[in-house]
């Protein structure tokens, strides 16, 4: 399948929704402290969300049952909202998808429950700089192989591994489009498809301690590692102008 190449009206439209996701993450993070549940924060974004003429496009998508994925501690992606009460010391990962007259936006950051560990902190560390240090290297030409090299590269020097069969991927008018863009390298890195000015797509390094084989919990949705430790999470999409990575997402 073709990835799609986007007119600069295109990328202004899916600016939009992805700027609503920056607002609701940021709404959504000034809540996060002990004694909150995740079922909270899930309806905060929601409302905020429809307050703004958008939908939350996670809600139903594949069945999932919420607006917003949030992931604490173990879980790496794709927890489900609870009434699990937020505990000082936890991490917790918030993951928002829009739709905004008929484009998409995603986003996600593990942000901190009150005072964590260094060791916590540095997971967060590495999810955040890695997910920089990717967007810093792209530019039109590079393969998305090359990307994913990039990526992997900056998840191991930190002393961590990267979460294995979930990846980052295309957006536009559906929430996932072409490519699939892994965290990690399959195959030769000097193979497949290159970037190219007017792709549209989202990087997500998801970041373990020291396993990345990934399981699936009984929920059917929330992703840990085998490891059985905390990981993390960090997302922007971004559009590829003038040869180079711009954050829509912020």
């Amino acid at each position: 399948m073709a990835i799609p190449i986007r007119k600069q009206s295109e990328i202004d439209a899916l600016a939009k929704a992805n700027h609503l996701v920056a607002l609701t993450l940021e709404k959504v993070k000034s809540h996060i402290k002990p004694g909150v549940t995740t079922l909270e924060l899930d309806a905060i974004a929601e409302d905020f969300i429809r307050s703004h003429n958008a939908v939350p496009s996670f809600k139903g998508l594949y069945d999932f049952p919420n607006a917003v994925c949030t992931s604490v501690n173990t879980v790496i992606i794709h927890g489900i909202p609870d009434e699990r009460v937020l505990e000082e010391g936890d991490i917790l990962g918030i993951d928002i998808g829009v739709e905004l007259d008929g484009w998409y936006g995603d986003a996600a950051f593990t942000a901190p429950v009150g005072i964590i560990s260094e060791q916590s902190q540095s997971l967060i560390d590495c999810a955040r700089d890695t997910l920089y240090e990717a967007i810093d290297a792209i530019k039109a030409g590079m393969r998305f192989k090359e990307l994913s090299a990039v990526l992997e590269h900056a998840i191991v020097s930190r002393g961590y591994v990267p979460l294995r069969g979930y990846c980052g991927h295309g957006i536009g008018r559906k929430p996932h489009e072409e490519p699939s863009i892994l965290n990690y390298v399959e195959g030769k890195a000097n193979q497949g498809p290159k970037i190219k000015d007017g792709m549209v797509f989202c990087i997500e390094p998801m970041i373990c301690q020291k396993s990345g084989e990934s399981k699936l919990l009984e929920d059917r949705w929330s992703v840990v590692s085998t490891d059985g430790l905390t990981g993390s999470h960090f997302e922007h999409t971004v559009a590829v102008v003038g040869g180079k990575a711009v954050i829509l997402s912020k």
